[in-house]
């Protein structure tokens, strides 16, 4: 994908989180970042193969909670409900981030679909935010 491409399919992405979902975008070095509902967010669109141009989004959920197994449940349950994406744990010594990450096909969809799939991703992840951070 050459860089044009990938700049127009990131700045449609923006746009459509601006307009549907109320989101300040700021673009960063090759992603777009923004909050959404808490979570640090990261959207980057990636050619991964001739007609294959994908947004990979992730998503900072949860940092520096305490690594017990309370939390390993609660990201397991919430892991089981998401319907787009998978969170994973990242422990360090005694502390842990929860992170989502979400990688779907992006070419050829017209701008509401493309705001319906981010929109759909991003209140799953609002969703498993709640019950992780105090």
């Amino acid at each position: 994908m050459s860089d044009d491409v990938t700049a127009d399919l990131e700045a449609r992405a923006g746009a459509c989180l601006a307009h549907y979902g109320n989101v300040d975008v700021r673009v960063e070095e090759s992603a777009l970042g923004f909050e959404y509902e808490g979570a640090l967010c990261s959207l980057r669109a990636v050619n991964l193969a001739p007609g294959l141009d994908v947004l990979t989004l992730t998503a900072v959920l949860a940092w520096d909670r305490p690594l017990k197994p309370q939390l390993h449940k609660r990201v397991a349950d919430r892991n089981n409900a998401l319907q787009f994406g998978s969170l994973t744990l990242i422990g360090r010594d005694k502390l842990a981030d929860v992170i989502l990450r979400y990688t779907f096909p992006a070419a050829g969809l017209e701008d509401e679909a493309l705001a319906t799939m981010l929109l759909l991703v991003l209140s799953g992840a609002g969703r498993a935010r709640q019950g992780l951070v105090p």
